[in-house]
């Protein structure tokens, strides 16, 4: 399932886009100022960005300049061929005028998260010696490449997604349910083990902690 950030201070506007994308079964995440949106980016794995231009907090061109490797559709009232140009050129990735065709919105929105989707796939996730490649599917440490499960990979995935950072079990199996579907929480702790025992055989160093009673974090 996609996650989507939707950062509109219409209710109206702002209800409507919900509404046209939770029939496709993408999870949204809602924002109505662009302080807010600039929060839930720190915190949420977010897979495209819908995004109003005239904002309260920061304005949609500065949230623009913040934001790297995440797709953004503009949707804006400005319809200008300056406002379009100067957006585009700034590093949005589309650009829609209001009022919107609800078809046209959802062709768009599935283009965008499909590009996204073919450049993640030759991605490689980079952490004190260990690589991961979205391309390939394999997980190397030092150069000794470790040998994992799908889901013990989809698992790995996400936690070098967030370094460093604190993933909640029911965090963890909640991102890894597009890419596995052999993971519940009694099952989690055994899966992490088994990854922990294949990293030991080629170094001493644990990537996984533990942080009791909540969840896993990749650390140095």
């Amino acid at each position: 399932m996609k996650t989507i950030l939707i950062v509109e201070d219409d209710n109206d506007i702002h209800n409507l886009i919900k509404e046209i994308l939770e029939k496709e079964y993408c999870k949204i995440v809602d924002a109505y100022s662009g302080t807010e949106a600039v929060l839930i980016l720190e915190k949420e794995n977010i897979d495209l960005i819908l995004l109003d231009l005239m904002l309260p907090g920061l304005n949609g061109e500065e949230i623009i300049k913040k934001v790297k490797n995440i797709p953004i559709i503009v949707i804006s009232a400005k319809i200008a061929p300056e406002d379009k140009v100067k957006v585009l050129l700034n590093g949005a990735n589309d650009y829609i005028t209001k009022p919107f065709n609800s078809e046209e919105l959802l062709a768009r929105v599935k283009v965008q998260l499909r590009i996204n989707n073919e450049n993640n796939k030759s991605r490689k996730l980079k952490y004190n010696g260990m690589t991961l490649s979205e391309e390939t599917h394999t997980v190397y440490v030092n150069e000794n490449q470790i040998y994992l499960t799908k889901t013990e990979y989809a698992i790995m995935k996400q936690l070098l997604l967030n370094p460093n950072q604190v993933v909640t079990k029911s965090k963890l199996l909640e991102l890894i349910s597009e890419d596995t579907l052999d993971c519940d929480e009694n099952s989690l702790k055994v899966h992490i083990s088994n990854i922990r025992k294949k990293i030991r055989v080629v170094t001493e160093h644990e990537y996984i902690e533990a942080v009791w009673g909540i969840g896993f974090k990749i650390c140095e």
